[in-house]
């Protein structure tokens, strides 16, 4: 036999439709052709692995649904056929297809499917699960606040949670905390947490919750992405000002990287040394003013700022 016909031989084989002269002429050029013995091995690996649960039977959902995806990888294949194939690539794309169905089909006929749970809808705290083993919450949504002015925060664990209460909840602000510092895969889960923070959550309304002072001004330090720092400071510069507040946006105006960031730091310290002089804030600001590798407009502003003050 020939190299060409490797795939379409191993297909017969792993299928028991190859004729023992046929297996016999596969086994001695697998002995004498070591490329040959490196592309079937695979194969032969991944029909074992499909093999391995003898005393399951092929379900009429597992031979549907194996159907549905050959047909699919059949369809597929020809849309993306833009040039001729050698008959032994065919054979191989064509072996594959079939190893592949037959396992997502064997996946999606074993897999047990999991009973759904209703949205449990709950009172102050009393669906809030165990946060301190940092579990994983999926499948966010927030609500608008309702007549009452309570907002709510679904969420999945193990069973589909929804807690509801006003912003001064302490268990609502605990939440939101563990959203913003934990809970965040990306950049868009973490901004949606932080916008509804800065919702509810401003100078208006008193002193914010420490646990999200906590979380913002951990983002506003550590977060990788300057999009999500730039919120967790327009969530901070909306609250009323505190020492850890302030010292994070002196941290900030010293070291984060992105100019949007430092403008809006800048904005927050010179409007609370208005009202009270700090020392710490004056002598930032003038450093910055006067900082040739300093962008121009975060100069601009300190200086600006400057003026406003009374020392």
């Amino acid at each position: 036999m020939e190299c060409s016909q490797l795939t379409e031989r191993a297909v017969e084989r792993l299928t028991g439709q190859a004729s023992a002269e046929q297996t016999r002429e596969l086994a001695l050029h697998l002995e004498a052709c070591a490329s040959c013995r490196s592309e079937f091995a695979p194969l032969e690996r991944a029909w074992e692995f499909l093999g391995e649960d003898t005393g399951l039977e092929a379900s009429p959902e597992f031979l549907d649904r194996s159907r549905e995806l050959l047909e699919d990888e059949m369809l597929r294949a020809r849309v993306r056929q833009f040039r001729p194939r050698s008959r032994r690539r065919r054979w191989l794309a064509q072996a594959a297809a079939l190893l592949l169905a037959a396992g997502l089909g064997y996946l999606a006929a074993t897999r047990k499917p999991r009973a759904e749970v209703p949205p449990q809808p709950a009172g102050k705290g009393a669906a809030m699960p165990e946060l301190g083993s940092n579990p994983r919450l999926s499948n966010l949504s927030y609500e608008r606040p309702g007549s009452e002015g309570r907002i709510g925060i679904a969420f999945d664990v193990t069973t589909r949670h929804t807690v509801e209460g006003p912003p001064s909840d302490p268990e609502v602000a605990k939440l939101l905390a563990y959203l913003v510092s934990h809970n965040a895969e990306n950049a868009g889960e973490k901004s949606r947490a932080i916008e509804l923070v800065q919702q509810h959550y401003g100078a208006g309304d008193g002193p914010a919750s420490p646990d999200i002072v906590a979380a913002l001004t951990g983002t506003l330090r550590k977060d990788p992405n300057p999009g999500v720092r730039k919120k967790a400071a327009d969530a901070l510069a909306g609250m009323r000002m505190t020492s850890e507040i302030r010292t994070a946006f002196l941290d900030a105006l010293r070291d984060d990287r992105n100019p949007a960031v430092r403008l809006v730091a800048i904005e927050s310290l010179s409007a609370a040394a208005k009202e009270s002089p700090d020392p710490r804030t004056i002598q930032s600001l003038r450093e910055k003013a006067v900082d040739p590798s300093e962008n121009g407009f975060v100069r601009a502003k300190a200086a600006s700022a400057l003026k406003t003050m009374e020392f």
